[in-house]
């Protein structure tokens, strides 16, 4: 085994979500259960070696229950992400939507560069492994309304209307 993946489970309204985390960050952030989740943690990291660490993640499993529960605020969550190089470009982009709003697959497509790309990013944001914190529920059909999400189309809408919430409230701050 190359290196060791550390895991903790832990409770949001949106439901259980997992933590899995190398030593550099946070390399998975999903929605399950850890019995669920730990075989296809095991597949995307076949040289890894899982330990479950409740207290040693902590501090992380709190950072990530308050993205979920606050995906508007900025949380320093340490990343360690993993996947291909077009992957990690989609990425890098989702995680330049601001929070309240929301964009289509198409438009990340033309800001990489790619215009003709938009299935591929999708399918991009359909591999992300760290829900939240790499915000792909901003990314919606070109017509508007929602589309797939791997965690469920119920939690994209509830992580949508808390940022939109969110930002509503700092404009009236903002104009009062």
């Amino acid at each position: 085994m190359s290196e060791t993946i550390r895991y903790a489970q832990g409770d949001s309204s949106l439901g259980p979500f997992v933590v899995a985390a190398s030593e550099n960050g946070v390399v998975a952030l999903q929605f399950g259960a850890a019995e669920s989740l730990l075989p296809e943690l095991e597949l995307r990291f076949p040289e890894a070696a899982f330990t479950a660490d409740c207290p040693g993640l902590a501090e992380t499993l709190a950072a990530a229950r308050r993205l979920i529960e606050q995906p508007a605020e900025m949380i320093d969550l340490p990343l360690d992400l993993r996947g291909s190089a077009f992957e990690l470009r989609v990425w890098r982009a989702l995680r330049r939507i601001p929070p309240g709003e929301t964009t289509h697959y198409g438009a990340i497509a033309t800001s990489l560069g790619t215009p003709r790309l938009s299935r591929e990013v999708g399918q991009a944001c359909a591999a992300n492994p760290v829900a939240v914190a790499v915000p792909c529920h901003r990314v919606l059909k070109k017509d508007g309304s929602l589309s797939g999400y791997r965690w469920g189309l119920r939690r994209k809408r509830a992580l949508l209307e808390r940022e939109q919430a969110a930002a509503f409230h700092l404009s009236l701050q903002a104009s009062g």
